[in-house]
């Protein structure tokens, strides 16, 4: 039996989680469809994986790491994807994930399409 689309989200994030703490941008970068647009606030939105993944490399040289995720909520967008809202903490900022939307791709993974976020303030 094929993973379910949920666990496949699931997946996702923690494969992200792990490449993010790992300090692999490039690792974060291909949890995201190849189309991906990202609303970072306050710093804007980025657009595509090769974007993304800049973004990311730029997060980690500033000496981010250790995310975390609670209050995680997975809410069933379409046959296909799942939304994943919750707060988050790295070791210097704290902050809300507004949507993320994990979508199952042609390889059968599911990627971010979507992903939306907040820094809310600095530890």
């Amino acid at each position: 039996m094929t993973q379910s689309v949920l666990a496949r989200s699931q997946a996702g994030i923690s494969a992200w989680q792990v490449a993010f703490n790992n300090q692999d941008a490039s690792g974060c970068a291909a949890q995201y469809a190849e189309d991906a647009v990202m609303v970072a606030k306050p710093f804007g939105t980025f657009e595509g994986r090769e974007a993304i993944q800049a973004f990311w490399q730029n997060i980690m040289d500033q000496g981010f790491h250790s995310v975390d995720y609670t209050n995680m909520q997975w809410q069933q967008d379409s046959e296909q994807g799942y939304i994943l809202t919750s707060d988050w903490t790295m070791n210097k900022a704290f902050g809300v994930v507004h949507k993320e939307l994990w979508e199952i791709q042609a390889d059968g993974q599911s990627r971010l399409t979507y992903d939306e976020f907040e820094v809310l303030g600095e530890r």
